[in-house]
């Protein structure tokens, strides 16, 4: 990837934060913030597309989730199948491949069935990637990746000593895809919240005060452009990555 202004991140990560706050400041309940919050992501991910970002992973649901109020997780829920129905044909004729990582354990079967439906319907997309996190944790992720592991090693499949950073990676729910190259976080807060632990190592952070149903055109430019004007040097000097 060459430095400029013309540096386009391969993959993108973003949480989605503030949907309900959005809601409560126009005296409406957090439930209409995610439907709002859903215009948002049908734009961030057309605007993510057109600039060339080939992987964008969105956090849609942590495995923390499941503790808010019932009906806010309901709507949610409601949300995620209504809108893989209504926009499945349409990221299809995009060219964008929908994946989702998470444990499915806990969802209904209708939602399980409709996941399954989008992803072998665009599997074989090419333009982008969208990496959809529902029910996901990153420690949740690293921790399976880990038992994955044991087993091998169990099984005689692989010796402990041999355990690698790459093998890692390789149980890891993104397995396959780039780790990150920028992580965004609208709302406000500066948490990485349990995101992709492991992807984003080295990932540029770009944090925004912007609720997420905000998250304007002109924002998402913004974090393009902070991430073109920053030298990635993945541990070394500023003048080994110049040379």
């Amino acid at each position: 990837m060459s430095e400029g202004p013309q540096q386009v991140p391969q993959h993108v990560a973003i949480i989605m934060d503030g949907n309900g706050r959005w809601a409560q400041k126009r005296f409406m309940p957090r439930t209409y913030g995610h439907k709002k919050g859903v215009e948002a992501t049908k734009k961030a991910i057309s605007f993510f597309a057109k600039s060339g970002v080939r992987q964008l992973t969105l956090f849609a649901f942590s495995s923390e989730n499941w503790n808010r109020p019932e009906d806010e997780v309901s709507t949610l829920m409601s949300l995620f199948i209504s809108s893989l129905e209504k926009n499945t044909d349409e990221l299809h004729a995009n060219g964008i491949r929908i994946r989702f990582i998470g444990d499915r354990s806990a969802f209904s079967q209708k939602l399980v069935n409709q996941i399954e439906e989008s992803e072998n319907m665009t599997l074989k997309n090419k333009a982008m990637t969208l990496n959809i996190a529902a029910n996901y944790g990153g420690q949740w992720d690293i921790l399976n990746a880990v038992k994955k592991l044991a087993v091998k090693v169990e099984n005689s499949e692989i010796l402990a000593a041999e355990i690698s950073s790459d093998l890692l990676s390789a149980e890891l729910s993104l397995a396959g895809s780039p780790d990150p190259d920028l992580f965004i976080r609208t709302g406000g807060e500066k948490r990485i919240s349990n995101f992709l632990l492991w992807q984003i190592a080295y990932a540029e952070l770009f944090f925004t005060d912007v609720l997420w149903p905000d998250f304007s055109v002109e924002v998402m430019q913004q974090s393009l452009d902070a991430f073109a004007g920053r030298q990635r040097r993945f541990g070394k000097t500023g003048e080994q990555v110049k040379a």
